[in-house]
């Protein structure tokens, strides 16, 4: 053999040994050093994890009574994975399906269809090894379970399908207590990836409105999950292990399911009443919208909240359609869906009076003993009495009694000239300003439900970032031609100054009105404050949580802060509101034969291209009050005519007026909470 050849050899033999060691060592590699690893990787592979819903916590009223409950439904069920096993992949399947529960099988096809396979929904966000809810029936319904029936009597035409019994939500009382009570809806693909639904499975209903959206993460619970064996074809082969669900907790309200039947039905037929009755400006009122709130003057806790017009949120049960869901905030329709109580906001008019006597006494300006003119006409302004109606010289229990708007702008003027008029001081004191703050308007009440409004402040700063706003549209309109002389100089005046916080500002701020905005449960937490001697609560729908083992977390009252009036103050404006339901006062044909004193104060907000606001602002006993009653109706007429009577509805159903029994016996809630019995159930206050 030459030399040559054996070289070659040599090298033959060297790569051959070379290979060899790689492969035994890749080989010693994969079965030892990384063994563990790959079988755990290996074991994942065949195991899938299928989630067991938790059950959701249900919600109870102050006394014990269910307020949305988990009703049994029967859910008909269709497996992707056992579909896909047969040989036309499931269309025979779902066709016989189809023509059982009445949904195209391209529907249902649609349905089971991850969402990474197709652009857009419906599709299923969940495990492609889950059953997919495709329909859902009420389990009491014969014609529902005579369905059922089809298929589990001809389970070999259905592989792949079930049928099973699951909790979804009941309202017992219909539409009662909607707007707080809330619906549920699935998450968004873009909520999936947010902090607060860490850990949420992306096919979960979550609350949406009402308190279903402010405890969602205490009434969800956490899911549970099974594991599943499965084989390279995706055939479930066994179990491998089970991880049970916690069921979230109860949530007891501070509400009064009977008082809040009062309060909807009195804000329904005051809406009613209103719509025969004229207007001032001439014909019949619209009384589109309105709102009502009972709360606890010292703790701050809400014993209803009623908004008109509302839903039934049985709808969203299931998933409600596009075109059910663009009724609910259709504005024609008035947008059931909107929270007037919290989501509405409107001009105080008149009610916002007691802020301003108490902003007036404070600031040292007017003594709370004093007598004030009350003209038909306030000269400096030209502005009006609301009835134009000179009183002469009066105190401030009358001015209130009467509501003399040309009082309260005196006092708005005469403050606005000390800030220096139309050349303020460098630190304007505007104490009606930092009064209305004080008693938190302006800002959010902090109450324990979702998209609550700020409502509006018009002061200064609102009417310098107003202006910056609009500044270019107006300047521009000062030159346009196609407006009238008058538009334009109106523009020219705005362009230039628009920014200025002027007299009339000042005046229209003091008795309510202007740009000045407030929500129905912003006006009660200020009439609270006057009720219980100055402190301005958070207010509160939620007073327990109780978890499945038995802990109770009790929701306690927060007090946000003290407004800086004099008790004494205090006690002279509520003196004051006493006697506007008694003879001579603006309220005093509604309350007479009333089965409680009740303090309180009318209003009337005028609004530009619309009817009147009626407002009633109020709370009782008026000697040591108990509760807070507020009530609001949108193109409603005057305070006196429209709100008043509703308001004083409210308190014959609570406190047993007009022949009827009381919903609330002394006004007030029970003092202990309901209790959870060993068996789950929920117990009444005091009841084992």
């Amino acid at each position: 053999m030459s030399e040559r050849s054996q070289l070659r050899l040599f090298v033959l033999r060297v790569l051959v040994v070379t290979i060899l060691a790689t492969l035994f060592g890749r080989l010693w590699f994969l079965q030892v050093y990384a063994g563990d690893t790959f079988d755990q990787a290996a074991s994942a592979n065949r195991v899938r994890e299928v989630v067991e819903p938790a059950p959701r916590g249900e919600l109870y009223d102050a006394r014990g009574l269910p307020l949305v409950r988990n009703r049994t439904a029967l859910v008909v069920s269709v497996s992707r994975s056992a579909l896909q096993r047969e040989s036309d992949r499931g269309a025979a399947v779902l066709d016989r399906l189809a023509a059982v529960i009445d949904v195209p099988a391209a529907d249902l096809a649609k349905q089971i269809t991850p969402c990474g396979m197709q652009s857009a929904p419906p599709c299923w966000r969940g495990s492609p090894f889950q059953p997919v809810p495709v329909q859902e029936y009420d389990a009491r319904d014969p014609a529902a379970l005579a369905r059922v029936l089809r298929i589990e009597e001809h389970r070999e035409d259905f592989p792949g399908v079930s049928a099973e019994f699951a909790a979804v939500r009941d309202y017992p009382g219909g539409q009662r207590g909607a707007h707080l009570l809330g619906y549920l809806g699935p998450l968004s693909q873009e909520e999936t990836t947010r902090p607060e639904y860490a850990g949420v499975r992306p096919t979960a209903l979550v609350g949406r409105s009402g308190v279903e959206a402010s405890y969602d993460a205490a009434l969800r619970g956490t899911d549970g999950s099974r594991q599943l064996l499965v084989d390279n074809v995706g055939t479930v082969t066994g179990t491998r292990g089970r991880t049970a669900p916690q069921p979230g907790d109860t949530l007891v309200l501070s509400i009064d399911a009977q008082v809040q039947a009062v309060a909807e039905d009195a804000l329904r037929r005051a809406i009613e009443r209103a719509r025969t009755m004229e207007s001032r400006a001439g014909g019949l009122l619209v009384a589109d919208s309105g709102s009502i709130v009972v709360m606890e003057a010292r703790t701050g806790r809400v014993v209803a909240m009623a908004s008109y017009p509302s839903y039934d949120p049985a709808v969203f049960v299931g998933g409600a359609t596009p075109a059910q869901y663009a009724e609910l905030v259709d504005e024609s329709r008035g947008a059931p869906l909107v929270f007037r109580a919290i989501q509405g906001a409107y001009a105080p008019a008149s009610t916002f009076k007691v802020v301003s006597t108490a902003a007036a006494v404070s600031s040292g300006d007017y003594p709370l003993g004093g007598s004030y003119p009350c003209p038909g006409v306030y000269a400096p302004t030209g502005q009006r009495n609301f009835d134009s109606a000179p009183l002469g010289t009066i105190d401030l229990r009358t001015a209130l009694v009467k509501s003399c708007d040309t009082v309260f702008y005196k006092f708005g003027y005469e403050q606005w000239q000390r800030d220096g008029g139309n050349r303020p001081v460098a630190a304007p004191r505007d104490p009606m300003i930092a009064m209305a703050k004080a008693f938190g308007l302006g800002e959010r009440t902090g109450v324990d439900l979702p998209s609550e409004r700020r409502g509006t402040i018009a002061d200064r700063a609102y009417k310098q970032a107003f202006w910056e706003s609009t500044k270019d549209n107006r300047c521009a309109g000062a030159v346009n031609p196609a407006l009238t002389e008058e538009r334009r100089q109106a523009n020219a005046e705005f362009c230039s100054d628009g920014n200025r916080f002027r007299g009339g500002d000042a005046t229209n701020f003091a008795i309510g009105q202007g740009d000045t905005l407030v929500t129905p449960l912003q006006l009660a937490t200020v009439y609270a404050a006057i009720a219980n001697g100055g402190a301005v609560l958070e207010p509160h729908v939620g007073r327990a949580l109780l978890s499945p083992g038995g802990a109770v977390r009790e929701i306690a009252p927060v007090v946000k802060r003290t407004v800086p009036v004099a008790p004494e103050v205090l006690g002279y404006v509520r003196d004051a509101l006493s006697g506007v339901t008694q003879p001579g006062g603006t309220a005093a044909g509604a309350f007479v034969g009333a089965p409680v004193a009740v303090a309180g104060k009318t209003g009337t907000g005028e609004v530009a291209n619309a009817q009147d606001t009626s407002w009633f602002a109020s709370f009782a006993p008026a000697e040591n009050p108990e509760l807070v009653v507020v009530g609001m109706v949108s193109q409603g007429g005057t305070g006196g005519t429209v709100a008043a009577p509703m308001v004083r509805e409210v308190y014959d159903g609570i406190y047993g007026g007009a022949g009827r029994a009381p919903a609330l016996p002394g006004g007030r809630l029970p003092d202990l909470l309901p209790t959870r019995r060993p068996d789950g159930s929920i117990a009444p206050p005091g009841m084992p």
